[in-house]
């Protein structure tokens, strides 16, 4: 009797926790917009629950303070995210229908979700002063890194050639083009854009060999 007690207390707890969680990950997407127009500077969980609709009780009850709160959420859209390009890739039959495919997915979604990849890279840059976001930041930035050079394998691949550098190289690259677009974006400067598609078109081409072979 006492083991049979001891299960069903341990399923309760194991219950109770999950519902913890996915009340955490309720709050930190309902939040996310809010987040992402404050900024981290300008963010406090009292802040938050004055242009949402959950009271700051409520939220300081599930996270312990803004960064437990902004990483959450971060999290959640980044978990999204990082399988943006996983049908262009599965659909694609040439290496140039990949990059045409991959940059139109690329320029869409910087337009569509400017504030939510601003707030990632506002936490990222804080990471280089708050020490209890780097784990989250390096593990977000490597799974980053890992849906870039999919697509350049892919495109690899499809020419029947190799990468001509590394995922973090290429990551770097390729994450610079984004963040420049971004501010672009937010500053409404279409022009300057679409020049920026054509040098992202020049970067992945380059980002093969097509002087090697696959094998």
């Amino acid at each position: 009797m006492t083991e049979v007690a001891e299960t069903k207390r341990n399923k309760v707890a194991r219950r109770q926790v999950d519902k913890f969680e996915v009340r955490r990950t309720e709050l930190a997407v309902a939040t996310l917009h809010t987040l992402a127009d404050l900024g981290y500077a300008r963010t406090s969980l009292r802040e938050i629950a004055q242009k949402s609709e959950f009271s700051h009780g409520v939220l300081h009850y599930y996270f312990a303070d803004k960064q437990d709160l902004i990483t959450r959420a971060v999290r959640q859209y980044e978990a999204v995210c990082v399988t943006r390009y996983d049908g262009v890739i599965a659909e694609a039959t040439s290496a140039p229908e990949l990059r045409d495919g991959f940059i139109d997915e690329f320029f869409a979604s910087m337009r569509t979700d400017a504030p939510l990849h601003r707030l990632w890279y506002d936490l990222r840059n804080q990471s280089l002063f708050e020490e209890s976001f780097r784990a989250d930041v390096e593990e977000i930035d490597r799974r980053r890194e890992e849906m870039i050079w999919q697509v350049i394998g892919r495109c690899a691949e499809l020419a029947q050639v190799r990468p001509a550098t590394s995922s973090g190289i290429a990551y770097a690259m390729i994450d610079g083009i984004f963040q420049r677009g971004l501010r672009l974006a937010l500053a409404g400067a279409d022009e300057e854009i679409e020049r920026l598609q054509d040098e992202l078109r020049r970067v992945l081409v380059l980002l093969v060999d097509e002087s090697g072979s696959a094998g």
